[in-house]
């Protein structure tokens, strides 16, 4: 578990409020004896997490709820973990700030919420164009992604697990068809990360919301289009009650991942069996997210399309054509300009190139064939 340590970064402010949550602090990190009768329990440790995702998106929160259950149960009760969604204790976008002073100890959120703070966080969720979900988990997990993520995360007194991952999104709902560059100029649009600043390039008003406040901005007339994640989601926050138009695909995030945000303090202060836990978790939440969102979100579709009076539609090769230039006009920029995003830009693009032609030669082949014949 050495490797969160990689800048040697010691962060120097206690836990604050959050710091009460390891019951044994004195004793062994494994376990500590009862007074005087010789007895060894297990250490007890109690956290907060904070969350981005409210409890009406059940597979996004819940797989909060699915780490904090699968920890406690793997511990037999040692660790514990209380969920707290957005507006508890922080908004949904400010999740990362609570875990970097301490009010928390871990925070369940997407890292490209973060990237006024450091724009190479956008790597560890999704990159305009980048890889779809088997990519980028193979990419942080033995591409060597997630050692640079946490190198970054470091600099903040954090560590990052990746926990979720969504598959490929939908390009989002509109008011009024977008067939042009044209008929997106001058659209209010919520759209966060990387997408948000190649959407401003295209002549977007970008709006940055999270999940509890788009609905109401819509409605509200505040935004004229809005993305979230896919048909499941999309529909339980009613965005096809006002926009009818529904775009795809959602090239801004082919493959997005969630990630927990630990605070390093708290995560050293885990006994190693603690920390396997944990990350054990996070392992299942990714692949339960994954699962369930590819079971709910074909009939979710349906409903859509033959119950809501919604259209699907395809962005225009113009909109693609000039998203992509000004996507790789800007990652290369950039990384011009940031030896972080250029170390993190460099090794995902390697990655890229290599699985992209890799896909192209076999399995985009079986998916062009088989796909449509159904």
């Amino acid at each position: 578990m050495d490797h969160l340590n990689r800048r040697d970064f010691v962060k120097k402010a206690g836990l604050g409020a959050a710091g009460t949550g390891v019951v044994a602090a004195c004793g062994s990190a494994e376990t500590q004896s009862a007074a005087g009768d010789g007895v060894v329990s297990a250490l007890r440790v109690s956290w907060r997490m904070a969350t981005s995702f409210p409890p009406s998106l059940d597979i996004l929160h819940g797989a909060a709820l699915l780490v904090a259950n699968r920890v406690e149960a793997l511990t037999d009760g040692g660790f514990t973990i209380r969920v707290f969604p957005p507006g508890e204790i922080v908004p949904a976008l400010q999740v990362m700030d609570a875990v970097e002073s301490g009010t928390v100890h871990a925070g369940y959120t997407s890292d490209y919420y973060y990237i006024g703070k450091n724009p190479a966080l956008a790597f560890g969720t999704s990159i305009p164009f980048g890889l779809n979900a088997r990519q980028q988990t193979a990419w942080l997990y033995h591409g060597g992604g997630l050692e640079l993520l946490r190198g970054i995360y470091a600099d903040f007194g954090l560590t990052s697990i990746p926990c979720g991952n969504t598959g490929t999104q939908f390009g989002g709902w509109f008011r009024s068809p977008v067939e042009t560059l044209a008929d997106l100029r001058g659209i209010r649009m919520r759209i966060p990360g990387l997408a948000g600043e190649i959407m401003a390039r295209l002549g977007v008003t970008v709006h940055v919301l999270g999940g509890p406040d788009v609905y109401p901005a819509l409605e509200r007339g505040v935004i004229d289009a809005v993305e979230w994640v896919g048909p499941y989601d999309d529909e339980k926050l009613g965005f096809h009650e006002i926009a009818k138009n529904y775009y795809v695909p959602g090239w801004w995030e082919p493959g997005p991942s969630t990630v927990l945000q630990v605070g390093l303090e708290a995560w050293n202060d885990l006994p190693p069996s603690y920390q396997a836990a944990l990350e054990s978790a996070c392992n299942d939440a990714t692949l339960m997210t994954m699962a369930r969102y590819d079971v709910e979100n074909p009939p979710a579709l349906v409903r859509l399309t033959t119950e809501h009076g919604v259209t699907l539609r395809r962005f225009s090769k113009e909109i693609l054509e000039a998203a992509w230039t000004e996507s790789e006009a800007y990652l290369e920029e950039q990384a011009a300009a940031s030896e972080d995003f250029r170390r993190m830009y460099v090794s995902w693009k390697d990655f890229r190139d290599r699985s992209f032609r890799y896909f192209a030669s076999n399995e985009l082949v079986y998916a062009n064939f088989a796909f449509p014949k159904t």
